[in-house]
């Protein structure tokens, strides 16, 4: 279901589009994200900066990434993902800021110890980022794998949270 509404932001990592629907925030995009919507399909969004949900969202990424510490306020929509990747966006909000964890061990918390690839996609996939922190997964050696948003900004996400090795 497309957006009813859209917030655009300038953040200290890039242009940020924000969009919610009914239910509430289901969209957080850097502008050269991949897998994200086109510029064409943004611009059918109509924007509405008086959305309480996308105001409150656009705040609190604001204050997260000048280095405050939060607790996430915004109710989420998730729906636009397949069951199993929707499982595993449920699974990534439960990695507490500052900490990570692997493709593989997401795989087994999900008890699907063989679809680490599937994981992997499906983080990939994550429609909220920053939010539903996609950031804080790792390949198996620790090392830095993957993000939509590109490399540089999951490595700057890592050390805003103070993450170890980083």
């Amino acid at each position: 279901m497309p957006p009813l509404s859209a917030l655009r932001i300038d953040s200290p990592l890039g242009p940020i589009t924000l969009a919610a629907s009914a239910q509430g925030l289901c969209g957080l995009w850097f502008d050269d994200q991949k897998h994200g919507p086109t510029q064409a399909q943004r611009q059918q969004w109509p924007i509405d900066e008086s959305h309480p949900w996308l105001q409150s969202a656009a705040a609190q990424v604001m204050a997260y990434l000048s280095g405050q510490t939060l607790q996430w306020e915004v109710p989420l929509d998730l729906s636009a993902g397949t069951p199993f990747q929707q499982s595993v966006w449920h699974a990534l909000l439960g990695i507490p800021s500052g900490q990570s964890q692997s493709y593989g061990a997401l795989a087994l918390l999900l008890t699907r110890p063989k679809a680490v690839r599937a994981v992997g996609a499906a983080v990939g996939r994550n429609p909220v980022s920053i939010i539903v922190p996609c950031h804080r997964v790792l390949g198996a050696g620790g090392q830095l794998t993957g993000y939509a948003g590109g490399l540089w900004r999951k490595e700057a996400l890592l050390r805003l949270e103070g993450h170890p090795g980083i």
